[in-house]
């Protein structure tokens, strides 16, 4: 169990990391600002009222963390999991490749893609600048510098969002509880560079655990990162959620974070069906992804300042899709949902029998 002192380091990396966040995005904007004049979007105020809840948000989802690792559910070693020496390395590239980004933000070319890609390899709604990033997500230079990205975006939380989908997992897999750990299979649905992988293998070290992505280069990404753990490797396998290469009933439980917001409806409920379909009855599915307008409607400014400073051309549809009513019509049951910072999490199952 975690003493105090490992809850100070742990706090004490989060605000750093917060800060980290904050001082590079203000930096960065200010010198946008200043060398490609109208390339920054524009915003909308953000009061001091709300700068309060988002900190509060924040602090309660590092306490919640904290909270989780303290009882067992994940060792306390996941909560300083994180390649520190390599995305040193790589920051001063993050710093070279804004120029790129301000660039096509300000043309508003968002098809910037690298020309050897096959494009009929993919469905037409990927081959796009997610984020304005230099190449989408089809380049081994966009997976090196993604992990690093999204912790400067979320201010260092990204991994304790990721974290949520740890407890209502495990609550679910207590359904196969009589099965050797080594029989259980949880795949990860667009798992990109394996960071949720790597949470998985920290709660279920002897699971049967497979990733899945659309991208060859963010899997060649994930499979180094993945390589550096103790025991088996996780099976990494290329292929669209939509349409899942894998026989019916053949996992436990399935996990897909950050990937909905960035489909269009019919594709999101397309994932859901199909996630449906790999289920062993009374397998378990969990979803982390950014809040909605219905769960958290205080935080409507920063949605909509998400959607206006990022490609992010699903995200308005996104936000005010029912995703409860998604995973009904795809055939789950004994929905939940709760929100942790700018996190929604839901878990659903398959019925048993």
């Amino acid at each position: 169990m975690p003493d105090q002192l490992t809850k100070l380091a742990y706090q004490t990396l989060q605000q750093g990391k917060a800060l980290f966040g904050l001082t590079h995005k203000e930096v960065s904007t200010r010198l946008m600002r200043a060398l490609a004049p109208g390339s920054t979007p524009s915003m909308q105020p953000v009061s001091e009222d709300l700068m309060q809840d988002l900190r509060r948000a924040m602090e309660q989802l590092q306490e919640r963390d904290w909270q989780e690792a303290e009882q067992g559910l994940y060792p306390a070693s996941l909560l300083f999991d994180a390649p520190w020496l390599d995305w040193a390395s790589r920051y001063p590239l993050v710093w070279l490749d804004l120029p790129a980004t301000w660039n096509r933000r300000q043309q508003r070319n968002v098809r910037d893609l690298p020309r050897h890609v096959d494009q009929e390899a993919y469905p037409d709604y990927y081959l796009q600048n997610f984020h304005h990033q230099t190449d989408g997500y089809l380049s081994d230079h966009s997976a090196s510098l993604y992990d690093l990205q999204v912790e400067i975006l979320f201010n260092g939380t990204a991994d304790p969002m990721r974290r949520r989908v740890l407890a209502p997992l495990l609550r679910g897999l207590q359904a196969f509880a009589d099965r050797p750990a080594g029989q259980i299979r949880v795949l990860d649905v667009a798992t990109g560079t394996g960071r949720t992988l790597r949470q998985l293998r920290g709660a279920l070290p002897k699971a049967q655990l497979v990733g899945l992505d659309l991208s060859t280069a963010y899997l060649r990404q994930a499979n180094r990162w993945l390589g550096e753990l103790p025991g088996e490797l996780p099976q990494l396998v290329q292929g669209n959620g939509e349409a899942m290469p894998f026989a019916d009933g053949t996992f436990q439980a399935l996990t897909c974070v950050f990937l909905l917001h960035e489909l269009p409806g019919e594709a999101r409920q397309n994932v859901l069906n199909d996630c449906f379909r790999l289920l062993e009855p009374g397998g378990v599915l969990v979803l982390a992804d950014s809040i909605q307008l219905a769960d958290s409607p205080q935080f409507q400014p920063v949605m909509d300042n998400f959607r206006r400073g990022f490609h992010e051309p699903y995200y308005r549809d996104y936000i005010g899709d029912p995703i409860e009513e998604r995973l009904a019509r795809a055939g789950f049951e004994a929905i939940t949902a709760e929100t942790h910072f700018m996190t929604r999490v839901w878990s659903a199952r398959r019925r048993a029998g």
